[in-house]
């Protein structure tokens, strides 16, 4: 039997630019599809095939200076501060004499197949439900997908025959490769690499003729193994990838009566789930075209990795989360090195961009990346949201604890306690600088009172028994206060040296609305009012002529306006999110249509998610906290969505009109459920396995 393939959307241009072609994948490998009738081309990547372009080294030996770097600071001369790094890393090693990146994704090989019928207008699509990108004209059909089930790229091509040919994509790479092609099978060979182990790759290829066309499969594998024997039966193939593929997709459903918000939903939804494999996302997914992507494409953690994984637990795919947790496994080595080498503590120090290493090797006199400590706490919040949204004991005890135990050893010796308060210098907050100042170098960035103080709340919660308790509790206690500021705003820093800056595309002090919320802000209607201010301060910004950068950023601000119940503040991110970031290929853009990137992939749906439900994380007493249509904007005045998951793995269904709303709680256990929509709230007992469904008015 075969699949019904049925489009997401449809579009009629051709192309021959790799960054507007359309995309589908399996998380470890992925396929970008563009060309035309005269010929299709296949870029294909793989989630492993970084080059070795740059030496890892270790992370500059300044633990010694850091008296010297606070007295820096505290002096105001926060440009020497970051400079002095800079210093000694050069002494320490001469590499250090340029900026260092991290290693690039690169593209595999290229497939490119010639049909020999090319009469006919051209149309192209994509359907999000199995995967399956459809390139048609005339009688022509070119369907193909990346195989979930057996990690393999399927190409058909029926109502024509056609040449197939595999070569390597063109460009320049940053060291030089050797490159072989001998029949279906292309060798790529790093040449002169000192500091690795023999680094190349294969792509395998097998084609089948058939009487109505040509059915190809191709494996991208890393190390250079074999391609191993795969029947190329096209229907079973996709029969057996949408068995996979389609269940993920399918776990949420979202209706706003045609609003094009639901299309970028599905869109988002599509891209996170095709380009997490074995590893998380890079900036562009799984897909590249490019020796030298932008900022080299690997993971970057001071914002981009969690946005676009923001939304895996809220739809119903926590497993999309697990390869975050499988990554910084292999890492912890080399953050607990950076964090012994920068500052002679123990615990890790996580860099802001990593790839095939995690030492601390990319920072700058402008770009001080080693004065930002934020990382392994932020990271921190992922493990305890996905305790929070799976209910998974053996995770919490075997895998988040001792995570969140070491990366709390670090802020324990880290900051300093001076009359009763917490100090964290130096201290950045990504990738801003107070208005003014020129220089990124700072004291007290309110992201690190904030993300310390969250890990500190999760550990006392679940860790009460720990013999570090007490250690915990006082710096917890010591945590300094938020600033408002002259204009009362909340301010991005509590030094007030520091005079906050919103032209910028980064939000990092509104972390705590990006989660579970802080309860400090719940908890102080001044904090909260400042808290408003400060989003709207920066929304003004983004929704002005002078920002194009960096989507995601305006889909973390609108997260945290809908936290704030900013109905309409939300709903305005959104809407200049759609008109500006999303190309006609349903790929998102990291500036207005420029740069591939799919950051803004998993920010789109959690601001949409944001706005129709949110929770707190679950505490001693076991009650799930539950909100549904929090910030729901005078545009939706009817809809529904199905699937939505909150903390304390409750699994929300809801539809609204005017004057009702209707919500079906289940649970995995039997749970009190504090329920809160805009007309009231009330508790609720959910049985294990039993739906609970209640009318509320509006």
């Amino acid at each position: 039997m075969q699949t019904a393939v049925n489009l997401s959307f449809h579009d009629a241009h051709a192309t021959e630019d790799w960054e507007r072609a359309l995309i589908c994948g399996n998380g470890r490998q992925g396929a970008l599809c563009y060309g035309s009738p005269a010929a299709l081309r296949f870029t294909l990547a793989h989630e492993r095939l970084f080059q070795p372009v740059t030496e890892p080294l270790p992370a500059p030996p300044t633990a010694a200076a850091l008296p010297r770097l606070r007295e820096l600071i505290a002096a105001a001369r926060f440009s020497e501060a970051a400079q002095a790094v800079c210093d000694l890393a050069v002494r320490s090693h001469r590499g250090y004499g340029d900026t260092r990146w991290i290693d690039p994704l690169i593209p595999a090989a290229t497939l490119t197949v010639r049909p020999d019928q090319t009469e006919g207008d051209y149309v192209r699509g994509t359907d999000f439900t199995t995967g399956v990108v459809r390139q048609s004209w005339g009688t022509v059909v070119c369907d193909a997908f990346v195989s979930r089930a057996d990690d393999v790229v399927v190409i058909r091509v029926s109502g024509c025959g056609a040449t197939v040919a595999l070569e390597p994509v063109p460009g320049e790479p940053e060291r030089p490769i050797s490159f072989s092609v001998d029949g279906g099978k292309l060798t790529g060979r790093s040449v002169d690499v000192p500091w690795t182990a023999v680094w190349g790759w294969t792509v395998g290829t097998r084609v089948r003729r058939t009487p109505g066309g040509v059915v190809i499969v191709a494996r991208v594998s890393p190390g250079g193994s074999a391609f191993p024997e795969v029947d190329a039966d096209f229907d079973a193939l996709l029969a057996r990838h949408v068995a996979v593929h389609g269940e993920l997709f399918g776990r949420v459903r979202l209706d706003l009566g045609g609003d094009p918000v639901e299309r970028l939903f599905d869109a988002g939804r599509y891209a996170i789930i095709s380009s997490t494999g074995e590893r998380p996302p890079t900036l562009q997914g799984v897909w590249t075209g490019t020796y030298s992507p932008p900022w080299r494409s690997g993971w970057t953690v001071d914002g981009n990795l969690q946005a676009a994984l923001l939304a895996v637990h809220s739809t119903g795919t926590p497993s999309l989360m697990e390869p975050v947790f499988d990554l910084v496994d292999e890492l912890l080595d080399d953050f607990r090195g950076n964090a012994r080498d920068l500052y002679g503590m123990p615990g890790f120090l996580v860099p802001a961009h990593f790839s095939t290493h995690g030492r601390h090797n990319h920072f700058g006199p402008i770009w001080c990346l080693t004065f930002w400590t934020a990382g392994a706490a932020w990271l921190g919040r992922l493990y305890v949201d996905h305790w929070q949204h799976t209910g998974d004991r053996d995770f919490l005890e075997s895998r988040a604890l001792p995570f969140l135990r070491e990366a709390a050893e670090f802020y324990l010796s880290f900051a300093v306690i001076e009359d009763g308060r917490a100090r964290f210098t130096p201290s950045y907050s990504p990738e801003n600088h107070p208005a003014g100042s020129g220089s990124q170098a700072c004291a007290d960035a309110t992201m690190d009172m904030q993300v310390v103080g969250d890990l500190l709340r999760s550990l006392l919660t679940l860790d009460p028994g720990a013999t570090d308790t007490l250690r915990r509790r006082a710096l917890l206690d010591a945590l300094p206060p938020y600033r408002i500021t002259a204009s009362g705003e909340l301010a991005e820093w509590l030094d007030p040296r520091s005079p906050d800056n919103h032209e910028h595309r980064h939000c990092s002090h509104f972390y705590p609305f990006w989660y579970a919320g802080d309860p400090a802000i719940r908890e102080d209607p001044a904090l909260h009012a400042a808290a408003v201010r400060a989003v709207r301060a920066r929304l003004r910004w983004w929704l002005g002529s002078d920002s194009d950068e960096m989507g995601y950023g305006l889909a973390l601000l609108g997260v945290a306006a809908a936290h704030l119940g900013l109905a309409e503040e939300a709903h305005a991110a959104l809407v200049r999110i759609v008109d500006a970031y999303w190309r006609p290929n349903l790929v998102p853009t990291h500036n207005r249509d420029h740069m591939f990137n799919v950051d803004l992939a998993g920010g789109l749906p959690a601001l949409v998610v944001s706005m129709l439900l949110q929770s707190r994380d679950v505490g001693r007493d076991e009650v799930a906290r539950v909100t549904v249509l929090p910030a729901l904007p005078r545009a939706w005045p009817s809809g529904g969505v199905r699937g939505l998951v909150a903390r304390g793995a409750i699994t929300v269904d809801l539809s609204w009109s005017p004057g009702v709303v209707t919500v079906t709680l289940r649970s995995p256990r039997d749970r009190v459920v504090e329920l809160t929509w805009p007309g009231g709230r009330q508790l609720l007992h959910v049985r294990t396995g039993t739906p609970l469904r209640t009318g509320l008015p509006r």
